[in-house]
């Protein structure tokens, strides 16, 4: 269950604009260390709705949605991943608190839009994990922050590899993201990412790989065969935006 909490990938900032230039936030709040150790009680009793107030309770009074995902949600999603480690609760408790805690992301993406980050609209990116991981809070976390950035996401966390080739044959992506929880992945990487691209209806589509694994050896992501990863997931949207700039797609279909 760890392996399902990929903190890591939650991002530390906004691009003020597309390009180089990056405007890190400056911290606005910081939580206390009880906070989210309270907030992952609350996702095993409480339904989304209260939790939500809860969450509404922080921004009315000024905290931006940013520190919520970083410093509260990914907080709680690793405390919750505690829990199960040390037997505080069982698996089903921790699999509702994290569903939960999803819902809650979803709900905040809807009604949050990301203004200050700027891509084209016709930029598209599909995520997903390798077969057999088991996908990530993180990568929920991940897709939310892309789609509210302007990308056109789609997630499919459980599909295998057949599946993925097809949706990539079926569908122009500028970028196919990967977050890897498992370390016994890495071998099948190199292997994945031949068959995405083949497949790829974009012969020069890219790939971009993520996860604690990535972060801790970053050298491991070209010796995949990814095109880019992140020193963490603050730079994840950058890199994305400057990697499909770099390989310049100039023939994708119109929106």
């Amino acid at each position: 269950m760890a392996r399902l909490i990929e903190g890591e990938i939650i991002p530390r900032l906004l691009m003020a604009h597309r390009g180089d230039q990056v405007e890190l936030p400056k911290p606005q709040v910081v939580f206390t260390a009880v906070e989210p150790t309270e907030l992952a009680h609350m996702t095993l009793r409480l339904e989304v709705f209260s939790l939500l107030a809860h969450i509404d309770s922080y921004l009315n009074n000024g905290v931006p949605i940013e520190s919520i995902y970083l410093d509260l949600l990914a907080p709680t999603a690793r405390v919750l991943g505690d829990f199960w480690d040390n037997d505080v609760c069982d698996f089903v408790d921790v699999t509702m608190g994290l569903w939960r805690l999803q819902q809650v992301v979803h709900e905040l993406g809807s009604r949050t839009p990301c203004p200050s980050v700027r891509t084209r609209a016709d930029r598209r990116v599909l995520f997903t994990v390798p077969p057999g991981d088991q996908h990530s809070f993180g990568l929920v976390m991940i897709e939310d922050f892309f789609r509210r950035a302007g990308w056109r996401t789609w997630s499919a966390p459980d599909a295998g590899l057949p599946e993925l080739c097809a949706i990539a044959g079926r569908q122009w992506f500028e970028l196919i993201g990967l977050t890897v929880s498992n370390a016994d992945s890495l071998t099948q990487l190199p292997a994945i990412f031949r068959d995405l691209r083949r497949a790829s209806q974009n012969p020069a589509v890219g790939i971009m790989v993520g996860g604690k694994i990535f972060s801790d050896h970053p050298e491991l992501a070209e010796r995949a065969g990814a095109d880019a990863t992140a020193a963490d997931g603050a730079m994840a949207l950058l890199a994305a935006e400057r990697l499909v700039d770099r390989l310049a797609y100039r023939s994708g279909p119109a929106v």
